[in-house]
């Protein structure tokens, strides 16, 4: 179980996972020693995940951002396990989602334009089995994005 004060840590560190020990121990009113062990800590027990830089993905050149629907023709444990595995080489999946309501799978899929999602969806997505239906949302503005999970 974690206290405030690793939540208060796990705050900090979403905002700026480049924040020293020394820093958050200033901003804690801490000793460096405790904030040190208790990183540590949350990194082993699976409260840290991994430290990542976002990139700006327009100026790396990918401009176009799709909410991709998914359904699936069939449904058993093997169908779907085997779709979960092709789904995971496409780089331009970003996140999916095993979803409930009318569709199955919520694919989120950053490419360059639209001529890149064609060739996603008729020559990588086309070439997946058990697909019946896609159905595809283009984002027109990003109103807000954020890596950060609201941690109360």
């Amino acid at each position: 179980m974690i206290d405030e004060t690793d939540k208060s840590i796990l705050r900090l560190v979403q905002q700026n996972s480049k924040y020293t020990i020394k820093e958050l121990s200033s901003k804690l009113n801490l000793t460096p020693t405790p904030i040190f062990e208790r990183i540590k800590r949350l990194e082993k027990e699976g409260y840290i995940l991994s430290y990542k830089a976002v990139i700006d993905r327009k100026k790396v050149g990918l401009s176009l951002v799709v909410f991709c629907n998914i359904s699936l023709k069939q449904h058993e444990a093997s169908f779907i396990s085997n779709f979960e595995k092709d789904i995971q080489q496409f780089t331009e999946v970003i996140a999916c989602f095993h979803i409930g309501g009318m569709f199955d799978y919520l694919l989120k899929v950053i490419v360059q334009d639209m001529d890149a999602y064609q060739h996603f969806v008729a020559k990588k997505l086309a070439s997946v089995d058990n697909i019946r239906q896609v159905q595809s949302s283009f984002v027109m503005a990003e109103v807000k994005a954020t890596t950060s999970l609201p941690i109360v």
